[in-house]
This record gives C-alpha cells, sequence and structure tokens, in this order.
C-alpha cells in the first residue's frame, strides 16, 4: 500500500471512497448518500444500531393541549403594557414579548410596547447584512417584521431615547411608527397605564 493511501485507510478513508463531483464540481445528492453509508467503520454502524432513532415519526404528539384557562378577551378600556429590556437575538425574551403582545392586541386590549436600556436595539430599521433588509441568518427580521405587525394591527410602539443613545444608535433609523421617548417617560409610562388598571408585563434581560 502506498504511503498516501496507508495515510488515507488509518484515518477511515479508503482511496477511491470521496464522492465524485458531478456537473459544476457539485456530488451528486444520491451519490453522497450511498458514499457516507459506506464509509461508516463497523463501531459506527453498531452504535447506530444500538438505539434505533429517531423513535417517534414526524407528527407524533409529545404533549396534551388542554388548556386550563379561559382565552380571555378584553373588556371595555382594558389596557395591556409590555416593557422589553431584552437585547434583540440574544435572548428570546424580546421576540417572545411581542408576540405576547400582539396576542393581546388580538383579544381586544389596547396595547402599549415600550422598549428601553438594550431593548431599544430591537426598534432597528437599519438591521441586515451587507444590506438592510438583508437577512445574514434565518430569522434576523423576526423582531422587525413582528413590530411592524404589531403597529399596522392598531399597536403602540415606544423607544427610549437614552436606550438608543446608550447603544449608539440614531433616533433616525428606528422603524417607521415607532414613537421616541423622553427618558423620565418610562415611569411615568408605568403610573399612567397602572392607574387604567393595565395588565403589566416586564420583561428584563440583565
Amino acid at each position: 500500500m502506498s504511503g498516501s493511501a496507508a495515510e488515507a485507510d488509518r484515518r477511515g478513508h479508503r482511496p477511491g471512497s470521496g464522492v465524485s463531483p458531478g456537473r459544476g464540481g457539485r456530488a451528486d445528492p444520491d451519490q453522497a448518500e450511498s458514499q457516507a453509508a459506506r464509509q461508516f467503520t463497523e463501531q459506527q454502524r453498531r452504535s447506530l444500531a444500538e438505539i434505533p432513532h429517531p423513535a417517534l415519526s414526524p407528527g407524533t404528539s409529545l404533549y396534551g393541549s388542554t388548556k386550563i384557562f379561559p382565552d380571555f378577551q378584553a373588556r371595555e378600556g382594558e389596557v395591556y403594557l409590555s416593557l422589553i429590556h431584552g437585547i434583540a437575538h440574544e435572548s428570546s425574551v424580546s421576540f417572545v414579548a411581542l408576540l405576547q403582545a400582539t396576542r393581546a392586541l388580538r383579544k381586544g386590549f389596547e396595547t402599549v410596547v415600550y422598549f428601553h436600556g438594550p431593548g431599544a436595539m430591537n426598534t432597528m430599521a437599519t438591521r441586515g447584512f451587507p444590506h438592510t433588509g438583508d437577512s445574514a441568518f434565518p430569522g434576523q427580521h423576526n423582531i422587525n417584521n413582528q413590530i411592524e405587525t404589531f403597529i399596522s394591527e392598531g399597536g403602540t410602539v415606544y423607544v427610549c431615547r437614552r436606550g438608543l443613545s446608550q447603544h449608539g444608535l440614531r433616533e433616525d433609523d428606528v422603524i417607521a411608527g415607532v414613537i421616541p421617548t423622553h427618558p423620565q417617560d418610562l415611569q411615568d409610562c408605568v403610573i399612567h397605564y397602572s392607574r387604567l388598571g393595565a395588565v403589566v408585563n416586564s420583561t428584563f434581560m440583565i
């Protein structure tokens, strides 16, 4: 066996076991799958066979669907306020809070979302790479899209100017329809809606 062949064999790859490229240098998918199957070592095949997986076929129910509480709808004049202090894409807190606020809006609540601190990052219309609006990874514009949906359905969105300034964000880059606020407005916003009897949902990321 030649030196290169011996080295390839020691690494678990035999000469000629690679996938032959088709047109344009791309591998044929069927050929790639069959080649991959042949490249399993005896130990790998044994390990795969020990516990057959996946054990459940697509569509298998994993969880029950019983809802405990009624699907409450807003009474006349009821308000829902969501305070969001989460960094965009660094946690699920911001996106989930937006989804909850949208659900409250659709239940008939007058619904307000207030981004403050690092939460202000969520309101940037300039998100994208390499160009504004381009998603560099799947879901990069989920937050933008949800804010726009929320506003289009009648929700109110505020963003703290201090939160913008703390992260070098420009006020003229916020998503259309998002209303910039004075730093002292946050406390008075909570007082205002609390006096109206609002449901207040405050999400905070440290």
